[in-house]
């Protein structure tokens, strides 16, 4: 099978100043409950409740503790209770008012006025309700609650967060309208002269007669030029809903890429008698996706290697409510080591998170669940084995709300030019126990499901043998093919401009059972040995891989087999959770970057195979810690187990003990490194003899300089570490200088031990105390280490690497903000940062 796909995809957004929607974060009032038991009367009184200003996760306002569950971070959940009190707006009998919520983790149940309103299980999709019958008259509050049951806080694998963790707005139309989410805009033909632009409307007429008017969309380029129209008369009978089909086209299309992510914006106004009556703006991004076995995959029909990552939802100190900012550095940080896509581990992201996609260029596999009809292993409870209240999760509604759920999430996302393709699923194999066997690497369902065939072991069977295998064995009551299948089904319904894929973990027996005719590309995960099985059974399928532990050997997979066009390392990011048993390390998994954004050796080792630019960097271990044995003074290191070879967390410093043997890892993408220690040669190493691409030494420790260089033309690059002294002072920088006073807008405050000469010390650690002066909020610190546990929302921290992160957030208030920083022992540094 050959899937070819081209497409316009866009962003829907709705212009503030028209007023169609309002932010409704700001003076909400919020408690926890003792127990999990919905309020009897509302609304609640809520006086001596605490004011929060939304996005909120409560969770992470908590201290780590060995009591709760390593799977979700060692922080608590909860049950929470939100109410915010407004005024009915004005024109109330001519309008349709709704609120949006595009996420709230999670069994929200909402109210307003003491109405139910409805609920929604599911953490991570938006919902919106409509609360026009149910407003009050005149100037009398209402007061909208919401309730949000997270008391099973280890219902999911990693850290969620709780409370209404992501942005609400407060939605006024006229009753003639364009619904939320209501347009989709594709391409069927682009080329250099022109795109045609197909955009698919819906209005809602809840007058109770008839209306006429006229239905006009503008496009403007991104310099506020506009480059099409289109304008029609429109009839539309009382009550009802309709779609109309307008068809533009915009001359010489700059394109959307990831290098150059052009945002075009369609306008759609719906007006009468000359009377504006709405008003739908909606940004998106001209380009065209294809892809098949041959070439793998093309971006505007130039082959494009999807040089990806996964990552989870939270970010470090503000847990689950991450502003818009902290995404921003975070993805620029990652695009800067080469990385032009994001895989949504394992669920559905924020509006305001594929927002910056669009806008920074970054491609997006768009993911929806991490289980279908049976459980995951949250702790030790592989498909629920034993009764355990806190590790039931959203296998209990999946069956009753998956269409709903996919559905709202692909009628908000659809539009983002970002999303290039549906995941249904993440590993959903694990959860049905017969795939297992049919592979032979288990034998009984007691053997973990990371049995040391399955990561070592080739395909034992032919593909013939194993779709027997799979036939002839007992099933259970649901068949995960014929779940995919409808999955599928509802996605293809909704678009059908950009494939669907799965992550697969048992792969083989996915192939051969049907669950990967249910989708278009088959995704592996970590079977990287099954590829070329793959490729030999089943010539019509392309195949990639959608999840991967990143190492060069992935790299390769993609470097050596054309249609496989993609890894998604696990993970770009550190995130909290997925830990069993091993307090205090709370995080983990990153790659390229810690919990605290802080960049990892990883992240220029693959900024050396993924940016063609010149490149060197040193990472160095003690030899004792390094998985090496040194095979002589002239020669590399021989590795001694399987996770060696590859790139680690190395030291970015040169201290050590004098004599001590260190193994030297240099990351280049030139083809010969010289490594010299205080302008001695230490010899030099080429790629051919480092088939990780890394270029390694082992030395005695010498206290100095140690430098590796490479280009030897005359173009030469060239990498220190220096051997640092006791740490004197402290360095305080702000990525900022200036806020915007609108709220949202944060700067990262960092602090790095230095020594005499100014050097980053990175070997010694100190206890920093934050205190400021003005308006400002205060989100919390962290140093990125994997076993923090010091409470995220404090003023004090201890460096981790001789470093900290402190993030601030802007008010609404103008004025000037100082932040010092101390230390005991150094001089105290201040930073002003102006608030306009």
């Amino acid at each position: 099978m050959i899937v070819a796909i081209t497409l316009l995809a866009c962003q829907s957004k709705e212009k503030q100043h028209f007023s169609r929607q309002i932010d409704f974060n700001f003076d909400w009032r919020f408690t926890l409950q003792k127990d999990t038991v919905k309020p009897s009367s509302l609304p609640m009184k809520d006086t001596d409740w605490r004011e929060v200003r939304l996005p909120h996760d409560w969770s992470v306002e908590m201290s780590f503790d060995s009591i709760y569950e390593g799977a979700t971070g060692y922080l608590p959940g909860g049950v929470g209770v939100y109410q915010k009190h407004f005024k009915t707006p004005n024109n109330k009998k001519d309008k349709s008012i709704y609120v949006l919520f595009d996420g709230v983790y999670n069994n929200a149940t909402f109210w307003l006025n003491g109405t139910l309103l409805g609920e929604n299980p599911y953490g991570y999709s938006p919902v919106h309700f409509n609360l026009t019958e149910h407003l009050k008259e005149g100037s009398e509050d209402n007061i909208l609650t919401v309730h949000v049951d997270h008391s099973r806080y280890a219902d999911s694998r990693w850290y969620t967060g709780s409370g209404i963790y992501r942005n609400v707005k407060l939605v006024t139309l006229n009753k003639l309208h364009i619904p939320i989410w209501g347009t989709y805009l594709t391409t069927p033909k682009i080329s250099k002269e022109a795109a045609k632009v197909n955009l698919e409307v819906k209005i809602n007429n809840e007058f109770e007669e008839d209306q006429s008017f006229t239905l006009s969309t503008k496009i403007f380029d991104n310099k506020g030029q506009q480059v099409a129209e289109h304008s029609e008369e429109v009839s539309q009978s009382a009550g009802t809903e309709k779609t109309v089909v307008q068809s533009l086209e915009v001359a010489s299309p700059n394109l959307w890429d990831t290098e150059n992510p052009n945002i075009y914006k369609a306008v759609t106004t719906i007006s009468k008698n000359g009377n504006l009556l709405d008003e739908y703006a909606t940004p998106f991004g001209i380009r065209s996706l294809e892809f098949n076995r041959e070439f793998g995959f093309k971006l505007n029909g130039k082959v494009t290697d999807v040089k990806g990552v996964c990552l989870h939802h939270d970010a470090g100190l503000v847990g689950a409510a991450v502003p818009k900012g902290v995404w921003k550095r975070r993805i620029q940080k990652l695009k800067d080591c080469g990385v032009n896509a994001i895989r949504t581990a394992h669920n559905p992201y924020s509006k305001e998170f594929l927002d910056l996609c669009d806008e920074m260029g970054i491609l997006v596999q768009n993911e929806f669940f991490d289980e279908f009809d049976y459980a995951k292993d949250k702790r030790n409870n592989y498909h629920d084995r034993h009764d355990d209240y806190i590790t039931k999760g959203y296998v209990e509604h999946f069956r009753t709300w998956n269409k709903s759920d996919l559905t709202r999430t692909m009628l908000r996302d659809r539009n983002h030019p970002s999303v290039f393709q549906w995941s249904i699923g993440n590993e959903i194999e694990w959860t049905y126990l017969h795939y297992r066997f049919v592979t032979g690497f288990w034998e009984n369902p007691d053997e973990p499901q990371n049995s040391g065939k399955y990561w070592g072991s080739a395909p034992m069977f032919s593909a013939e043998e194993m779709k027997t295998r799979y036939d002839n064995i007992e099933k259970g009551e649901y068949i995960l093919a014929e779940t995919a299948k409808k999955l599928s089904e509802w996605t293809r319904a909704l678009d059908t401009t950009r494939p669907i894929t799965a992550n697969f973990v048992v792969p083989q027996t996915s192939m051969v059972s049907g669950y990967a005719d249910a989708v278009d590309i088959a995704g592996f995960s970590y079977r990287n040995k099954d590829i070329p099985w793959a490729l030999k059974n089943f010539p019509d399928k392309q195949i990639t891989i959608n999840e991967n532990p990143g190492t060069w050997d992935d790299w390769k997979q993609v470097i050596e087999n054309p249609g496989v066009f993609s890894i998604f390392m696990w993970t770009g990011i550190d995130y909290m959770g997925e830990r069993h048993g091993d307090w205090p390390s709370k995080s983990g998994w990153g790659d390229l970057l810690d919990l605290a954004g802080f960049e990892y050796q990883g992240w220029n080792y693959f900024k050396s195979i993924w940016v063609n630019k010149p490149h060197i960097s040193i990472g160095t271990l003690p030899i004792a810690e390094s998985g090496f044995k040194a095979k002589g003074v002239s020669g590399q290191q021989l590795p001694e187990n399987a996770g060696a070879y590859n790139w680690r967390d190395s030291n970015m410093h040169w201290n050590y003990e004098k004599g001590e043997q260190v193994v030297v890892e240099v990351c280049s993408n030139h083809t010969i490194v010289e490594l010299l220690l205080n302008e001695k040669s230490l010899g030099r190493r080429s790629m051919t003899e480092s088939p990780d691409r890394l270029f390694r030494w082992t030395i005695p420790f010498e206290a100095g300089t140690l430098t590796a260089k490479a280009g030897f033309d005359g173009q030469e690059v060239i990498a220190e570490l220096k051997t640092t002294s006791k740490a004197v002072g402290i360095q305080f920088t702000s990525d900022k200088e200036t806020l915007s006073a609108d709220g949202y807008d944060v700067a990262h405050l960092e602090v790095q031990l230095i020594d005499k000469n100014g050097y980053e010390v990175k070997t010694e650690n100190a206890q920093i105390e934050f205190s400021i002066e003005g308006d400002i909020t205060w989100l919390g610190v962290d140093n990125g280490a994997r076993d923090n546990i010091q409470d995220f929302q404090s003023k004090t921290i201890t460096t981790a690497k001789g470093r900290s992160l402190a993030i601030i957030q802007s008010t609404k208030n103008k004025g000037t903000v100082k932040v010092t920083a101390k230390a005991e022992g150094f001089e105290s540094k201040t930073i002003s940062i102006g608030i306009k």
